[in-house]
C-alpha cells in the first residue's frame, strides 16, 4: 500500500512537472524572444518549482554541497537523471550545456536551449563536434559562463557502469580553463527511467577544481576517478545496496 501511494504521488508529480513546463514556456515567450536573460529566468524558476514540489509532492529534498564556480569553467558532472539537470542548473549562475542534437528540436526545451547557448552535438561523430565547438567558442566571444558536459555521454544508472568519453578532455584543452567535477547520487531518487521516485536526500556536490594544464591521460583518470569515488560515497550514504534496489522502483 505504502509503495502504491508513493508512485501516485509520483505519477501526480511528473504530470504536472511537465504540464509547467509548457505554461511556463509559454508565459516567458515573449521576454526569451527578446532576451537571453529572459529565457534564463524562465528556465530557473521551472527548476526552482520542480526542486520545491518534489519536496511536498514525493519527499525529494535537494541540497548543493562544495564551492559552486563563478567564472568561466567547464562542469563535468555525474548525469543519472533529470534531476542533477535542475539543480546544477538552478546553482550555477550562467550555466549553458552541451546536449544531443535532437533536443534541441523538441518543443519549449529546444527552444530554450537555443536561447541559453547550449551547444548541440551529433553522438554519431561526437569528438569531431566537439572540436568544431571549441573552434565556434573562441571565434564567436560567447557569453561568460559555465559549459555543463555529461563526460559518460548520457544518464547512467546508480550502480551501472559506463565509459568516460574523450570529448571532455579536448574541451579542457581547446579552451584552456579549470574543470569543475561533479558527483551526485539523484538517480538513487529520480531513476533515469519509470515514474517512481523515491523519497531521501538527492545530493549535487561540486568537487575541486582541475587547473589547466593537466595532460590528457591524467586529466581522464583523475576525472573519472573523483567523479566515481564521491558519487558512490554519496549513493551510499543515501542507503543504495546495488542495481537490484532500482529495479524493484518499477
Amino acid at each position: 500500500m505504502k509503495f502504491a501511494i508513493q508512485w501516485l504521488r509520483s505519477a501526480v508529480f511528473t504530470m504536472q512537472m511537465y504540464l509547467m513546463m509548457l505554461l511556463m514556456g509559454i508565459l516567458f515567450a515573449p521576454w526569451a524572444a527578446v532576451s537571453r536573460k529572459g529565457a534564463r529566468m524562465a528556465c530557473k524558476s521551472y527548476a526552482r518549482w520542480v526542486l520545491w514540489t518534489a519536496t511536498w509532492m514525493v519527499g525529494i529534498r535537494s541540497e548543493v554541497r562544495g564551492e559552486v564556480p563563478q567564472g568561466e569553467v567547464i562542469v563535468a558532472a555525474k548525469h543519472q537523471s533529470f534531476l542533477d539537470i535542475l539543480i546544477i542548473f538552478n546553482a550555477l549562475p550562467s550555466a549553458r550545456f552541451i546536449m544531443k542534437r535532437e533536443l534541441m528540436w523538441t518543443p519549449v526545451i529546444g527552444v530554450y536551449a537555443k536561447r541559453l547557448g547550449c551547444v548541440p552535438v551529433n553522438r554519431g561523430k561526437r569528438g569531431a563536434a566537439i572540436t568544431k565547438m571549441v573552434r565556434d567558442v573562441a571565434a564567436e566571444n560567447r557569453e561568460p559562463g559555465q559549459l555543463v558536459i555529461y563526460p559518460q555521454g548520457t544518464r547512467v544508472a546508480p550502480g551501472a557502469q559506463k565509459p568516460y568519453k574523450i570529448g571532455t578532455a579536448v574541451l579542457y584543452e581547446g579552451l584552456n580553463q579549470p574543470c569543475v567535477p561533479v558527483a551526485t547520487n539523484v538517480g538513487v531518487f529520480w531513476p533515469r527511467t519509470g515514474i517512481y521516485r523515491k523519497p531521501g536526500l538527492a545530493v549535487v556536490e561540486f568537487l575541486e577544481p582541475i587547473q589547466p594544464g593537466v595532460e590528457r591521460a591524467d586529466f581522464m583518470t583523475r576525472l573519472e576517478h573523483e567523479v566515481e569515488r564521491r558519487s558512490d560515497a554519496l549513493m551510499a550514504a543515501a542507503g543504495f545496496e546495488g542495481p537490484h534496489e532500482l529495479s524493484q522502483q518499477h
